[in-house]
């Protein structure tokens, strides 16, 4: 690239929105204010809840926790930048503001797809080899886990984010997208990109089918061991187990395989921003939920800790008073 390129590539982007030129913007932000603010409280309750009951200091919960972390991240990411747009004219970002939104979503995105199967294979473990869970998901293995799931995801956006960001950009700068997407911002290229958009749908298929296969296997060992048990109550139990995860990998895959997976001729920036907004501010509101409110170990941890803020707010009324008379 010579220094013509590099001038263009410094100027900034303009984002154009989730809906270009809304009637109502300020009932748009109120909603995704709403959104964003029970996500990240979510998440961050469900960090601390992990954190401080001693009863979730188990495998599954730990690598719970990483996906919280991943998904306050993920949705503090986009959805700030999108609600100062909606407040102001100037709806710029800036070229290496874009390159950093590029990296983050790519290794947040791709950090979730390898820890969403980790954590099927640590439910095959539990389900279909309780004796030997301790051994087999013991701390260091964790640690393991959680971090090829984040040196995972960052590999994908050290490869993309340098290549996209190196294309000449001229022309029109505005994205059809309420954050810097790749395939949104590719189509402000003044040079043949195929080549490269080809490369990434076959690096982002492979980062799917990774993931879905141990997904695919556990949950299909986990079926068959259960129906071994011939048990209403295994059948049970291995429901409560595998639940949760199992409607958070529907939600999460399905928007993903719209986006990576589907050839273009299915793709339009309204499809496109609407599948965008459903996973990257909709999935990390869901996550913690579906969690806390399909699962007794947390919604029972969470019943202790405000027992316990309860109780300490009552003795210290208490105490007051006592110091009063």
């Amino acid at each position: 690239m010579g220094m013509e390129a590099v001038l263009q590539n410094s100027t900034d982007f303009i984002l154009l929105g989730l809906i270009t030129h809304p009637a109502f913007p300020g009932l748009i932000f109120a909603v995704v204010f709403s959104i964003f603010l029970v996500a990240v409280t979510a998440n961050l309750v469900m960090i601390l809840l992990i954190h401080t009951d001693s009863h979730l200091h188990t495998p599954m919960y730990f690598l719970l926790s990483q996906l919280s972390i991943m998904d306050t991240v993920y949705i503090c990411i986009t959805v700030p930048k999108m609600l100062q747009d909606l407040l102001s004219e100037e709806k710029t970002i800036s070229f290496l503001g874009c390159a950093i939104q590029i990296f983050l979503y790519l290794t947040l995105i791709g950090g979730e797809f390898f820890l969403l199967g980790l954590m099927a294979y640590d439910r095959y473990v539990a389900v279909c080899n309780p004796l030997l869970y301790p051994h087999l998901m013991n701390r260091r293995i964790c640690l393991f886990m959680v971090v090829g799931s984040w040196v995972g995801g960052s590999l994908d956006g050290f490869m993309l984010t340098p290549v996209t960001m190196t294309f000449p950009y001229c022309g029109s700068r505005e994205i059809n997208h309420f954050f810097c997407e790749i395939p949104a911002v590719l189509k402000l290229s003044c040079v043949d990109t195929s080549l490269y958009e080809t490369l990434m749908y076959a690096c982002c298929v492979l980062m799917l089918l990774i993931p879905v296969s141990v997904i695919s296997v556990s949950y299909t060992c986990i079926l068959l061991t259960v129906h071994r048990m011939n048990s209403a109550e295994g059948w049970r139990k291995a429901f409560a187990t595998c639940s949760s995860h199992i409607m958070v990998v529907i939600i999460f895959y399905g928007a993903a395989f719209y986006t990576n997976v589907l050839p273009h001729l299915y793709h339009t920036p309204e499809k496109d921003k609407v599948v965008s907004a459903f996973y990257t501010i909709l999935t990390p509101m869901l996550n913690p939920l579906i969690y806390s409110l399909r699962n007794k170990d947390v919604a029972t941890a969470l019943k202790r800790v405000l027992g316990r803020c309860t109780s300490s707010h009552q003795k210290i009324r208490a105490g007051d008073v006592s110091r009063r008379h």
